[in-house]
């Protein structure tokens, strides 16, 4: 039998009621106990790393995780890390960059509801991220919710409350589990790399995103406190005429001091392409800008503070955001 590690982190998996509403208070060995099923499974051994509504996840938070699974990695064969829904496509695409090449699975999972209800989704998904944790075939980072397996970086929370609460974005999913048993839908091709962890994640990148009527004044503000400036475009991607003065002002005065736009879009599926209309086609020529293409905003956000933490710029650090890591990037033309 595989030798799985559980990494508690909190979430609503995790959580108890209390007077000021759901909180995360259940331990790592509590949450086991509503599976006894697993030993048919695997041995699992567990880990309380933390105990936090997810809400309030870091960078600081994924560097323990991924520490965690770098001391632990010699001694299991999976991880299976349990975690709230609301940030969980951030982390599972943090843990994609801070974690590659694991020839090892590192499952991510959660709830919609907390373990300890009488009707709970978590129970299914805890009890599905173990058989997927403990196949063969398995590796790298991936969600397991709902029955389907999500590449790490593809994720997206696309519902509040309903249990099928994440969806796999211009990408398919990697495998379903259907009463116990795992169809996989993509082969794995082995991993031959070595195993790398990182631990850096830069906090000079932020998001803005577009809205009709925005204060141009925003952009200055953004550039002087930020490094690398993700725009949440509408539509395929472009700059609003409104905004087009101020973001020219700031590009000029930033030119050559590694500070950087990028843009991505507002939309979920299918992905930017700047080229197509004139209010993006004429500043991605102008400032050969970086844009996001098929990777979601969560993968986009964490890969740019993850070349950032490494300290790239210029065109190392554009060649690094379009080299595909744990399948983020499908459409690299501007490369």
């Amino acid at each position: 039998m595989k030798n799985i590690l559980m990494i508690a982190t909190g979430g609503t998996i995790a959580s108890k009621q209390t007077e000021s509403g759901l909180t995360p208070g259940l331990t790592a060995e509590d949450i086991l106990a509503y599976i006894p099923e697993v030993e048919n499974v695997c041995n699992v051994h567990a880990l309380q790393l933390m105990n936090i509504d997810s809400t309030n996840m870091t960078p600081e938070h994924w560097k323990k995780i991924v520490l965690a699974v770098k001391d632990n990695y010699n001694d299991y064969d999976g991880f299976v890390i349990c975690h709230g829904t609301d940030t969980l496509a951030y982390t599972a695409a943090a843990l994609s960059y801070m974690i590659q090449n694991s020839r090892k699975p590192i499952v991510v999972t959660g709830s919609q509801k907390p373990i300890s209800r009488d009707v709970t989704d978590a129970k299914t998904n805890l009890l599905d991220s173990f058989i997927y944790a403990a196949n063969d075939e398995s590796q790298n980072v991936s969600i397991v919710f709902d029955g389907k397996v999500i590449c790490g970086t593809r994720a997206k929370k696309e519902r509040a409350k309903s249990y099928n609460a994440f969806s796999s974005i211009n990408f398919p999913y990697l495998a379903v589990i259907q009463d116990g048993v795992l169809l996989r839908y993509i082969p794995e091709v082995p991993i031959k790399e070595d195993v790398k962890f990182f631990f850096e994640m830069s906090e000079k990148v932020t998001l803005l995103k577009l809205y009709p009527g925005m204060n141009p004044s925003i952009l200055s503000f953004l550039f002087n406190q930020y490094d690398i400036v993700v725009i949440e475009s509408f539509g395929v991607g472009g700059m609003p005429e409104t905004l087009m003065d101020a973001f020219y002002k700031e590009m000029d005065k930033w030119d050559g001091k590694d500070k950087l736009a990028v843009m991505t879009t507002q939309v979920a599926n299918e992905g930017s392409n700047m080229t197509v209309y004139e209010v993006g086609r004429q500043i991605k020529h102008d400032f050969h800008m970086i844009e996001s293409y098929d990777m979601t905003l969560e993968a986009t956000i964490t890969k740019l503070m993850w070349l950032e933490g490494m300290n790239y710029t210029g065109n190392q650090l554009r060649d690094g955001f379009y080299t595909e890591i744990n399948r983020d990037m499908l459409y690299r033309k501007s490369k």
